[in-house]
């Protein structure tokens, strides 16, 4: 997809927040020596220090999404002023490449049409940037196979933004790996275990992920904790992830459910024809 790139030189603040948490969650090597906190695993215990075992599955949780692909997404961002959107598709870790159907609603009070609905139709994203598409007119079938019969001219292609969908379409594209993360560095950089939920009948663990770089631990109007918020199983699989962006109330929330062994990505938005 033909993209839009800035010449300025110049970084907004906001962007520069988001690549630092991803430079950190994405990190795999060691930097120093440090020995995991072995405190013993509580349900009733408060916020603390991960364990070694959970530093471990939280390192794995990466490369697992990657080696599930193509997984069935659930992206929400809340946009302010009631607006919401909804994205929900697949995505392909071995790729980095993700397509699905999005839906935009508003508050009641606003302008929307019966339903609340303001928009919906096709997106493609991948690490550089997104595209639209309308939805062919009585298409019912799963967005990727939709979008196959759409030509790469038909596709509305955008560099990314500094808003919440655009920062959840980031993090969501760039969760998996092809290698685990090192458990000691997420142990050393703040990981922190929340506490736990039961999520479609499983268990899981909800950690804190690493601290943004700089942040001071029990500073800020978060205590110096990371934005981004994991729920993670006993295997070390990833179930959802939230993140907190500034000066919004309610976190963009990434949603995995199970892997999708039919979906094939269009080739059509990344043709160079």
């Amino acid at each position: 997809m033909a993209r839009k790139r800035k010449t300025d030189g110049r970084t907004p603040r906001r962007a520069l927040w988001f690549r630092t948490l991803i430079a950190i969650t994405a990190c795999g090597a060691a930097v120093g020596v440090l020995a995991a906190y072995r405190t013993l695993s509580d349900d009733t215990a408060t916020e603390r220090p991960v364990t070694v075992d959970e530093a471990s599955r939280l390192a794995l949780s990466r490369l697992n999404l990657y080696q599930a692909s193509p997984l069935k997404v659930d992206l929400t961002a809340t946009e302010g002023g009631g607006v919401v959107v909804r994205v929900k598709g697949v995505v392909d870790y071995r790729t980095h490449r993700a397509v699905g159907s999005y839906r935009i609603t508003g508050a009641s009070g606003t302008s929307a049409p019966a339903g609340g609905q303001l928009d919906h139709g096709l997106i493609v994203w991948d690490t550089g940037g997104l595209g639209l598409a309308p939805v062919p007119k009585g298409d019912d079938r799963p967005p990727w196979r939709q979008a196959e019969h759409i030509p790469r001219s038909g596709w509305s292609a955008r560099s990314y933004t500094t808003d919440p969908l655009d920062a959840g379409l980031q993090l969501l594209i760039g969760l998996g790996a092809d290698r685990p993360d090192n458990p000691l560095l997420l142990a050393q950089s703040g990981a922190r275990r929340l506490g736990s939920d039961r999520i479609d009948g499983r268990d899981y663990d909800r950690f804190a992920g690493p601290r943004a770089q700089g942040a001071t631990p029990g500073t800020g109007p978060d205590g110096g904790r990371s934005p981004l918020t994991y729920w993670v199983d006993g295997d070390g699989g990833l179930r959802r992830v939230t993140m907190r962006m500034p000066g919004l109330g309610t976190p963009t929330t990434v949603e995995f459910s199970g892997r999708d062994g039919r979906a094939k990505l269009p080739a059509a938005p990344w043709g160079t024809g």
